[in-house]
């Protein structure tokens, strides 16, 4: 057998093995060096969650994984791509199969085209199982003599050890995993080529410092420290990660990217070890979809925050995307559709999917873009990281560049922290690398970079709070939002053109919308809603809303709460950007100063609807079958789907009435069901809990008669894996009795008490 087959031969002792559970790389020795060394106080590190300040970004800071297929095509693709990225620093994962193979036809291209290449070998599963077996260590020692005669001297670097803290992903047992990486240090060390390793996924220090402390023992420290920095890869990277204690110490604890970039960092220099880098790290688009439906345009606007921030942060030589080409996660998409078993941040083995179906992705532009913008500069330091605004500021030989973001779904008003001057003068490109001649109004979860002469002065304005706790739905059919400061009155519009921008500035001018005429009157109670013709198209109508009515307590209580327009504005963007059904935003604007807390107009697209719940369920109600045509047993599957999306996505509306769910009829029996009335919404990060479901469920029932109920709720359960017993009955009971007791004793039926005699 030759040393190409016998490598490709899977090693075991005693025959073939099935996959068993692997013990755990945190041992007692591992466990004891992590927590001595953080019970001694070196894990604390002052205003470790900001960005130090003075510090240059490396030229060659940014990289990408990359892999090939059984087509030489896709090298020239791969190697076209990252002319395109900007990137000469590549990953290349390299198993006991690869020797003069795809993956070897790829690095003999990449080193002849003059790429910098982190050769990362990978042994696999079930090779890494056997390690503390003298034959699996011998089979290694000559995968890596081979490895390294063909290769070693024209490699950046070799990295060792692969996620191995993830036992069902690397196979390694301790003692098998420091074999693996004796025997490498030594071959990698003769020759002198630069080790790198032992690759770690996510923040788990108790692995660095167990693993260091031992490897610096024996003799045997990497020349660089490689850690996957994952941080909070379902949400955003700036946030503080609530698996460390939960969410109610998170904030206390500020474990965000660059704290732990930072920490990472201390604990490798406490070892003796130079430097640190992250070689891997990506947001897969399943992840993304729990929550929002614009998955492509996250990922991106993720990938650029986070490499931000990690460039900032100072703590990283290097940072690593995942995978150029991968339907899952990568940058362009193979268009395959399909995932291998084993996860791509252990083993990128190959790419899959036909070269004529690979697609760049939003995330491709977002990442060209940072590479062109960020490494090479001096970062200047952090001027805004708080209430959800990022601004880091860095500067070349040539110019001063500032990055910008919000958080998710945020807003801020860029006059509000610039001068005019500073805004008209700068030179605006967006995450993609587009260029804009207009000012762009607001900052979003989408960065920007604005850039001035180097010798141009730019300090920011005090911060004020009058935009404070802003929602904007970022990405939203090309249009821009504009901001609104005129007479006294602030507010914001979406407008897709400028020229549609000054037809509804003029046009919904909030002094100049007066009192609503009685013909146009939708609603007169607390709340006036009135429709309008639409300034864009007099064809088309729009719908304002306005307070007029406040009682006493609420008029005390709501002095310290946002407008209710704001509160209308913010609901519906958060519902739209978790692709939840409403009526479209189209402005809102307050008068500043106002205590009455009347002076404020909220508008949105007007929707046509044939009813709402509230028609239909009163009709079941009564004993009728059915309402418009339409039957429980056609409304109640659809329904219930709609409000499984909108709690699966994180909405807790608190006001599920059923006049706030219109309904409209489609063609074959299908129903679209959009909501109104969003001021009171509240939003998670993550999936609604059932309590809170089921308080939801309780309003939007209070029409139906129980035997309605025992069928829309059992759906919705069911959706849950779940029955309707009497734990979630009560909750519809409890409710029950409020609205009863509030009908015999509430405001209303004492007015009509009054009003009898």
């Amino acid at each position: 057998m030759d040393t190409v087959n016998k490598l490709e031969t899977p090693v075991t002792s005693g025959g073939p093995k099935m996959r068993v559970p692997q013990p755990s790389m945190l041992t007692w020795e591992i466990i004891r060096k992590g927590l001595g060394y953080i019970l001694q106080g070196k894990m604390i590190l002052a205003d470790s969650h900001v960005p130090a300040s003075g510090h240059d970004v490396p030229v060659d800071f940014a990289g990408v994984g990359v892999a090939t297929s059984g087509n030489p095509q896709v090298d020239d693709y791969v190697i076209a791509r990252l002319k395109e990225l900007g990137i000469q620093q590549v990953r290349l994962d390299f198993s006991y199969s690869d020797i003069n193979s795809d993956a070897s036809r790829l690095l003999e291209k990449l080193l002849s085209d003059g790429f910098s290449v982190m050769l990362h070998l990978v042994q696999p599963f079930e090779a890494a199982m056997e390690m503390e077996n003298p034959s699996a260590q011998q089979v290694w020692s000559m995968f890596l003599q081979q490895v390294l005669e063909q290769f070693g001297s024209r490699v950046s670097l070799i990295e060792i050890g692969s996620t191995i803290n993830r036992k069902r992903w690397a196979g390694y047992t301790t003692p098998g995993f420091l074999k693996t990486w004796e025997l490498a240090h030594k071959e990698i060390k003769r020759r002198n080529i630069k080790l790198a390793g032992p690759n770690i996924s996510d923040f788990e220090p108790l692995y660095n410092i167990g693993l260091l402390d031992i490897l610096r023992t024996r003799g045997q420290l990497p020349d660089v420290h490689t850690n996957n920095l994952f941080c909070e890869r379902s949400t955003e990277p700036e946030r503080y990660d609530h698996r460390i204690l939960k969410y109610r110490q998170a904030t206390a604890l500020k474990f965000n990217l660059v704290k732990k970039a930072r920490l990472l960092k201390k604990i490798t220099s406490d070892h003796q070890v130079a430097e640190i880098m992250s070689p891997s790290a990506f947001w897969t688009l399943p992840r993304i979809l729990r929550l929002l439906p614009d998955g492509e345009q996250k990922q991106a606007d993720y990938l650029a925050r986070y490499m931000i921030l990690c460039a900032a942060s100072g703590a990283l030589s290097k940072a690593f995307w995942g995978p150029l080409i991968c339907h899952r996660e990568g940058l362009i998409d193979d268009g395959s559709g399909t995932y291998p078993a084993l996860e791509r941040i252990t083993h990128y083995a190959n790419v899959t999917g036909n070269i004529e179906q690979f697609r760049p992705r939003p995330s491709f532009h977002a990442m060209k873009t940072f590479a062109d913008m960020i490494p090479g500069r001096h970062y200047l330091g952090p001027l805004r990281t708080s209430h959800g605004l990022e601004i880091h500021a860095f500067s070349s030989k040539d110019t001063l560049l500032h990055a910008i973001w919000m958080t998710n779904g945020k807003g801020a008003v860029l006059a509000d922290h610039y001068s005019l001057d500073d805004l008209k003068d700068a030179r605006y490109v967006d995450r993609d690398g587009n260029q804009s001649a207009a000012i762009i109004a607001l900052a979003s979860e989408s960065p920007i970079y604005l850039q001035w002469p180097i010798s141009r002065s730019v300090t920011l304005k005090q911060e004020k709070s009058l935009f404070g706790n802003l929602s904007i739905q970022r990405h939203t059919d090309e249009k821009s939002h504009h901001a609104f400061n005129e007479n006294g009155w602030s507010g914001i519009y979406i407008a897709s053109d400028e020229t549609e921008a000054s037809l509804l500035r003029q046009g919904l001018n909030p002094s100049l919308i007066g009192k609503p005429p009685k013909e146009a009157l939708l609603r007169n109670a607390r709340n006036a809603i009135w429709t309008i013709p639409d300034p864009r198209n007099p064809e088309r109508k729009l719908v304002i809303k306005q307070p007029v009515k406040m009682h006493i307590h609420k008029k005390l209580f709501d002095q310290f709460k946002l407008s209710k327009a704001k509160r209308s504005w913010n609901g519906t963007n958060q519902l739209l950007r978790r692709g939840v059904e409403a009526a479209a935003p189209i402005a809102f604007f307050e008068k500043r100063g106002d205590r009455s807390l009347l002076q404020n107009f909220y508008i949105c697209e007007f929707v046509k609807t044939d009813f709402s719940i509230r028609d239909i369920f009163a009709a079941f109600n009564e004993g009728k079958q059915e309402y418009q045509g339409v039957t429980p047993s056609q409304i109640f599957p659809q329904l219930t789907r709609y409000l499984l999306n909108m709690h699966d996505k994180g909405v807790f509306f608190r006001d599920l009435s059923g006049g706030n769910i219109l309904v409209t009829r489609l063609e074959n029996d299908q129903l679209a069901f959009s909501l109104i009335d969003t001021n009171r919404a509240h939003f998670f990060n993550h999936a609604t809990s059932l309590s809170k479901r089921l308080s939801d469920l309780t309003r939007v029932c209070i029409k139906l008669p129980w035997e309605k109920r025992e069928q829309l709720v059992g759906m919705y359960l069911e959706g849950l894996n779940q029955k309707f017993t009497f734990k979630h009955r009560l909750p519809f009971h409890l409710y029950d009795l409020k609205v009863g007791l509030k009908k015999k004793f509430g405001r209303k039926a004492i007015r009509r008490l009054f009003k009898n005699k």
